[in-house]
């Protein structure tokens, strides 16, 4: 038997099939289309899972679990999808839907809540009974593990550390509130403190490797000048671990993981992203002179999201 699952993307819809080792054994893809009626999309999503299985030589009668992972929030009770911003659904029947084309048990989750659940039953957590995942990209996304199972809180809307609030003051947010976490530590506020960073400091290197263009400076871009000594990137980057320790030092005050995993485009930075943050962390910590989580930077990649949804039950 496989399990199937269904990683949920703005550019595209992934769909793998995963045998009882946790492998990836096919993959395919569908495009992400939006202005379609809402039961041609989760049409296009089931033919894509049927044309997979076939691929692969399988029949439907393979095929244990359908498990989905959305950048949003689901019921798991009702297989109800409460809101997925990227899809335009909102309360929309999705598992209900989805039976009509591929009548096999459904479970949806949140993306990061999936990315969590694969580190830990196959990536850099696995054997660990608690673990909190960090994502760190566009925003911060995160996934809350306890006792080998995801943690989402009474109403399904739990773990979402990029929106609690580190300045009550602070940058505005796109959730509507201000200073929240993801504002300082997600690859959007490196590269908005790079940029403020360079109006003073038009002479830094971050500028240069930008080609001259501030529209053109990335997470990379300071990660670059600051490994070549540039003062300004040196202390953008500065700042910008701080803040990212205080959010991982709160996880550790509030929860007291096993492990601590970094996941997303700002984790490829791999030590030079894990080495001053590790150094930094037990400052902000209450307990600092007790055994502190380590902290590690994922693995499971872009196959994080199929594996996580796969094992959903």
């Amino acid at each position: 038997m496989i399990r199937v699952g269904i990683d949920i993307g703005g550019t595209g819809i992934k769909v793998g099939l995963v045998n009882e080792s946790i492998q990836i054994i096919r993959e395919g893809t569908v495009p992400t289309v939006i202005d379609i009626p809402f039961e041609e999309q989760v049409k296009r999503i089931a033919d894509c899972v049927l044309s997979t299985v076939r691929s692969a030589g399988l029949t439907p009668d393979d095929i244990e679990s359908v498990g989905i992972g959305i950048p949003g929030i689901a019921s798991s009770e009702t297989g109800e999808i409460i809101k997925c911003t990227n899809m335009g659904w909102k309360h929309v029947p999705f598992r209900e839907t989805f039976r009509k084309f591929l009548d096999k048990p459904v479970f949806i989750e949140n993306d990061a809540n999936v990315a969590a659940l694969a580190e830990s039953v196959a990536g850099i957590s696995a054997g660990t009974s608690s673990s909190v995942f960090i994502t760190i990209g566009t925003g911060i996304g995160s996934g809350i593990i306890i006792n080998g199972q995801i943690w989402k809180g009474a109403h399904g809307i739990g773990g979402e550390l990029g929106h609690t609030i580190l300045d009550l003051d602070g940058v505005p947010c796109t959730c509507g509130n201000h200073g929240c976490l993801e504002r300082y530590c997600s690859a959007t506020a490196l590269i908005r403190m790079a940029r403020e960073a360079v109006e003073k400091h038009p002479e830094s290197a971050i500028l240069s490797i930008a080609g001259g263009t501030v529209s053109n400076i990335e997470a990379k871009t300071v990660f670059d000048a600051s490994k070549a000594g540039d003062p300004t990137a040196v202390e953008v980057y500065r700042r910008y671990i701080s803040c990212l320790a205080q959010a991982v030092a709160s996880v550790i005050n509030l929860l007291d993981p096993e492990v601590i995993v970094l996941g997303g485009g700002v984790s490829k930075a791999g030590s030079y992203l894990l080495d001053p943050l590790v150094r930094e962390i037990p400052q902000y910590v209450l307990f600092n002179d007790q055994p502190l989580p380590s902290v590690r930077i994922a693995v499971l990649g872009s196959e994080a999201g199929i594996i996580g949804a796969s094992m959903l039950s």
